[in-house]
């Protein structure tokens, strides 16, 4: 030990006590997916409190010059519970889900000590107590400190599986309870009516507890809550068992859906409960909502519960764990690594290309393709294969695609499409120069607006990388089976019976095809032929067609009410697919365009619009007039609309830009907007019209960012261009990327001053704008991936994916990689295609 000793105090000065804002990397390394519970464990350095495997330290050592490693090594005790059951399913529970997204923590036996490099000298805890004080106390406090401190990993997951987000209650600040002397106990709850023993509601108002509703498969109760609150009206009710000092499940029979009440302590000590130590146990609604997907939904049918499935393991076929919601990435991840192009080391820019390389290479190469430890691993193995691998933690990506972002930042369920699109927009940003892998996805859209007075055309292009396909639900081809189920449903909620068994549309593939090809009329469209508003149809087409084309079915939707649902449909996705009859053809031979007028400003009625006045031109002329470009001018938006976004509880300067930029056009095409910009970063920022300054006391000559020109610049666009796009968008790059997709058809106008030059030199001593790059090819294409949603909304749920690998489709649900037997193709939420080469 005297040797070891000497050697720690020659490296004291490097070994640090972690302190409070400390990133410590203790479950995974940094280059690779090892943790503490891998082969050979994790070495965490002392000083940077970086983590690596043990293919890894040592070249951390040797270009570091560190010495001193913290050495964690965990391996996972015999689990007695799940010997005595390894024939008998463990019970429902939200951390337990089959298939998927169980985040308890488990049970390890753990070793740690410090380890000395280049030798590999190991010195336990209680080795330090013969050392001096100097090491000792020093080495101790380090240990102590890195075994403590919340590891990075620790911070980004959730303790529990979140639900939608649920509005606060508008009976609940007023609510009204009764003085009636009910006081009730902490357990030995009954329903009033039919002593039932379980789902029992405390009606908020007068302490009376009722069973629930019935549910359709006959669990559930009697429907006594419900009754009650008919008889009574008093709205509010709180399920009793699920009442912990975090808060409750709270039912607003009055608003038909689960609530907060903002004033629930205070309303559950009216009737002598104290919230504070109160334990959970009951299902919430949330976990009962999953129980019941699971027997009769989507949940059984997606992952193909039903079958045993065979697991496999191998290059390519990697499980992820769930980091707590995280199913959304990982089902879009081992898509994107099906694409050659993000097979290949295509990212340039350093900390992003590591972090995708890694999660690449773990899901690729095979090395942690392992099945998972058996829980009960010593005893006899279980009769069934259970498909769990050991898989990849992709904790360091996670946060790394997350950081800054106002949902992808947290542990909640996200939606995948929305990832995919936020994944890509990273990977624009990033790859500044070499090939972009995102180009395989990227194709131009062709827009034809024909004026129905003039029948003149306007033709535009846009960027996209995900294909909308509309469902028509009117299109289903089992209506009258829709029907029956409606009538029987609205016969239930009249008597009280339980809901009948949900019915799913059918709805063709053709059908929605054809609603994604058919005209659209534009009934205020502003024709430049007839200087007045008028009709118009829009013909939507390709302009080029990707190597990959994802289509994305619009199943998520809008109620009459503006409450988002799910649309439960049944699609016959074809397996090839041929999309030549839709590309576009740009303009036909005798056609006239419409002419290149701009439209009237929105103006307010008390603004006179003057050109002769100040300085934008002479009274015979006032072509140089443009109301834009005087900040002082407001647009006319309709109040109307603008109240509704606001009443939905959206911002008010947000509402405004949503009811400008789709020019008046009503509720739908405003909230169309609203839903479509919610991740802006200027989203709730004070509206600025096209031309005026970004913000008050700031010109349109401001500068803005070299990095962000640079970054638009290496898409295919212009200085100029991307100087006005940043200009635009208040030097906001992921805005400015949007707004120069959204203007190609301006581009060719920008006249943006540069070097001293007028615009009109540098108009003319430059080469037409080049547009963004595309690839382009046949429009045929095979079916090779899905991405499936089982639950009610893309705020909860789970998401699994559906490969298909050497001709057999693989599904893989977070750690269960396993060959499929039967794809649920009709079921999926995206689908993801490659062109066929002839």
């Amino acid at each position: 030990m005297a040797e070891v000793s000497e050697v720690l105090m020659s490296v004291l000065s490097t070994i640090r006590v972690p302190r409070p804002g400390d990133r410590v990397h203790k479950d995974e390394c940094a280059l690779s997916f090892s943790s503490p519970e891998s082969e050979g464990g994790l070495y965490v350095c002392m000083n940077s409190f970086l983590g690596f495997g043990s293919q890894y330290v040592d070249r951390h050592h040797t270009r570091s010059g560190q010495r001193a490693y913290l050495h964690i090594s965990r391996t996972r005790k015999i689990d007695e519970a799940y010997i005595m059951t390894i024939d008998t399913p463990p019970p429902l529970s939200i951390s337990g889900i089959e298939g998927g997204f169980n985040v308890e923590q488990e049970q390890y036996e753990e070793e740690v000590k410090v380890v000395l490099f280049p030798d590999r000298q190991e010195v336990a805890a209680d080795d330090l107590a013969t050392m001096p004080d100097l090491v000792r106390e020093r080495v101790s406090l380090a240990m102590a400190g890195l075994m403590s401190a919340d590891s990075v990993s620790h911070a980004l997951q959730v303790q529990q599986w979140d639900g939608e987000v649920r509005a606060e209650s508008r009976h609940a600040v007023e609510l009204k309870q009764l003085d009636n002397g009910t006081k009730i106990p902490p357990s030995g709850w009954r329903c009033e009516v039919c002593d039932l023993q379980e789902n029992l509601w405390m009606n908020l108002s007068d302490g009376r507890v009722f069973c629930g509703r019935r549910y359709f498969d006959g669990s559930g109760g009697n429907n006594h809550a419900l009754l009650h609150f008919q008889q009574t009206g008093h709205p509010l009710a709180v399920k009793l068992g699920t009442i912990t000092p975090d808060g409750a499940d709270v039912y607003s029979y009055d608003e038909d859906d689960m609530v907060l009440d903002p004033k629930l302590p205070e309303h559950l000590s009216h009737f002598g409960i104290d919230m504070m130590t109160m334990e959970k146990t009951e299902h919430t609604m949330t976990e009962l909502e999953i129980a019941v997907n699971q027997r009769v939904g989507e949940w059984e049918v997606i992952q193909e519960s039903g079958a045993t499935l065979r697991p496999l393991s191998g290059p390519g076929l990697t499980g992820m764990k769930n980091l707590g919601n995280s199913c959304y990435l990982n089902s879009v991840m081992q898509v994107l690594f099906t694409v050659p192009d993000f097979q290949s080391k295509s990212v340039t820019v350093y900390h992003f290309y590591l972090l995708v390389s890694k999660l690449g290479y773990g899901l690729l190469s095979g090395e942690y393709s392992k099945p998972a430890p058996d829980p009960g691993e010593g005893s006899e193995p279980s009769s069934e294969p259970r498909g769990d691998q050991v898989g990849i933690a992709a904790r360091m990506f996670k946060a790394l695609v997350g950081r800054g972002h106002p949902e992808f930042s947290t542990n909640r369920q996200q939606d995948a499409q929305e990832f995919l699109l936020h994944f890509i927009n990273m990977v624009e940003r990033n790859c500044r120069s070499g090939v972009n892998p995102s180009e395989a996805f990227r194709f131009l859209v062709e827009e034809r607006i024909v004026c129905q007075q003039s029948q003149k055309a306007k033709y535009t292009q846009r960027v996209d990388y995900i294909l909308q396909l509309p469902v028509p639900m009117d299109q289903a081809t089992n209506t009258e089976e829709l029907q029956e189920a409606e009538r029987r449903r609205e016969e239930a909620d009249s008597s009280g019976a339980p809901p009948p068994a949900p019915v799913r549309a059918c709805i063709p593939f053709t059908a929605c095809m054809a609603a994604l090809s058919e005209p659209e009329t534009l009934t205020d469209f502003w024709s430049s032929a007839a200087q007045a508003k008028t009709t118009a149809t829009k013909t939507t087409r390709f302009a080029s067609f990707p190597d990959h084309m994802v289509i994305q079915v619009k199943k998520f939707t809008f109620g009459q009410d503006w409450v988002p649902k799910k649309l439960d449909v049944s699609i016959d996705v074809p397996d090839t697919l041929d999309l030549t009859a839709l590309r576009g053809t740009g303009q036909q031979p005798g056609e006239e365009l419409l002419p290149e007028v701009a439209p009237p400003p929105l103006m307010t009625p008390d603004v006179e619009v003057k050109g002769i006045l100040g300085s934008h031109g002479n009274e015979e002329d006032d072509s140089l007039y443009s109301p834009l470009l005087c900040q002082s001018v407001s647009p006319v938006l309709d109040d109307s609309t603008v109240s509704q976004l606001c009443e939905m509880g959206f911002p008010l300067e947000a509402c405004r830009k949503a009811v400008y930029y789709t020019g008046n056009t009503g509720i739908d095409g405003a909230m169309n907007w609203v839903m479509g910009h919610m991740d802006d970063p200027d989203f709730s920022a004070p509206m600025v019209l096209p031309g005026t300054s970004s913000a008050p006391g700031t010109t349109p000559t401001e500068s803005v960012s070299e990095e962000h020109l640079a970054t638009i610049v290496s898409m295919g666009f212009s200085r100029d261009q991307a100087t006005r796009a940043l200009r635009a968008t208040s030097n906001v790059l992921e805005r400015a990327v949007d707004w120069i997709f959204s203007h190609l058809d301006d581009l060719e106008s920008m006249e943006v001053s540069e070097g001293g030059r007028s615009a009109a030199e540098s108009e003319g001593s430059r080469e037409p704008p080049p547009g963004p790059k595309v690839r382009d090819g046949p429009g045929k294409y095979e079916l090779f991936a899905f991405i499936s949603h089982m639950g009610t909304s893309t705020m909860c749920g789970h998401y699994v994916c559906h490969i298909k690998k050497d001709q057999q489709w693989v599904i893989f649900n977070d750690q269960k990689v396993c060959a499929s037997e039967k794809p649920p193709k009709d079921l999926g939420y995206l689908y993801f295609y490659r062109r066929v080469t002839e």
